[in-house]
């Protein structure tokens, strides 16, 4: 394994949450969207601390009543930690696509902080390993294991596996793709689920439609300031937990809308068109999805609640 290019021996400095880190070392366009304020490596090889600020509402994701974050806040923030860190500390290349390979995510209610006035200050911890490598030692993929803390209480865990492409190699990959950059709005004859059936905040939060045979992923607004905050070729992995997430509220009356546990699978790209279709199947308070598109599965995973 790899010695991270930017780890540094003795103490490691207070983390801050003055700022936040640069937003293309998340891949945002918006800085409101910037979650993390500080990463640092520690002395032990390959873990790193790192500082988040989660806001009060967010104007995407929904709270459930309880003063609770989103768990999509915490998918947002695992998410950031896996291109800041490869980037910063592991010499991957700026303009590198970072692909998703699988995610996982869980809770435990009972030690959550409640959300505060402002911001709530959260610490991560997050651990690399299974670094891949090229021939001439270039970073081509790793796993990224993060635990969230507030107020010293860790309170959930998440993580997951990233390759990076160069540009060559993401444009071979994605040659012969129908060509849209950015999602395309549902046709006439599909129908828009009431907000309050996929417990979102506004009609164009939600990335669901409905045709005569089910559920479509066909985001409401083609230009969502969090889902689209730059340009894209496919359906983003954030997206299709969303769209995961919305599915298992619809067939709940919105009973089920806050996971407490869940990870996804992506099996091949999503592509923005033609829409995918979403399959969700509930076990009590379990929920497994598919996502389908031209015959093929392009994604799978799981949901859980309390």
């Amino acid at each position: 394994m790899s010695t991270p290019t930017g780890s540094i021996a003795g103490k490691s400095e207070p983390l801050s949450w003055s700022r936040t880190v640069e937003r293309e070392l998340v891949h945002r366009t918006s800085v409101a969207e910037v979650l993390l304020t500080d990463v640092q490596p520690t002395d032990t090889a390959h873990v790193f601390r790192a500082a988040a600020s989660w806001p009060r509402a967010h104007p995407t994701f929904p709270r459930d009543g309880s003063q609770r974050h989103s768990p999509l806040i915490l998918v947002e923030t695992l998410r950031q930690l896996g291109l800041c860190i490869p980037l910063r500390f592991y010499a991957v290349p700026r303009a590198c696509h970072a692909v998703i390979t699988d995610l996982y995510f869980q809770l435990r209610p009972a030690d959550e902080a409640p959300a505060r006035a402002g911001a709530t200050e959260i610490t991560c911890c997050a651990r690399v390993s299974a670094v891949r490598h090229t021939p001439d030692k270039a970073v081509v993929g790793l796993r990224l294991n993060v635990t969230f803390a507030a107020c010293g209480v860790t309170f959930g865990s998440g993580g997951g596996g990233v390759r990076f492409l160069d540009g060559a190699r993401f444009t071979a990959l994605r040659a012969g793709r129908a060509a849209h950059a950015l999602p395309v709005r549902p046709a006439d004859r599909h129908i828009r689920p009431p907000a309050a059936r996929l417990t979102v905040n506004h009609p164009h939060d939600a990335v669901l439609a409905l045709d005569e045979e089910g559920l479509l992923v066909s985001p409401a607004d083609p230009l969502h300031p969090f889902f689209f905050d730059h340009a894209t070729d496919h359906v983003p992995g954030m997206v299709l937990l969303e769209a995961a997430r919305q599915a298992a509220s619809y067939h709940s009356g919105g009973r089920l809308s806050r996971p407490r546990f869940g990870w996804l699978k992506p099996a091949r790209f999503t592509e923005l068109a033609p829409p995918a279709r979403v399959l969700c199947t509930r076990r009590r308070s379990t929920c497994a999805f598919r996502f389908l598109q031209g015959g093929a599965e392009t994604a799978y995973g799981t949901l859980g609640y309390q």
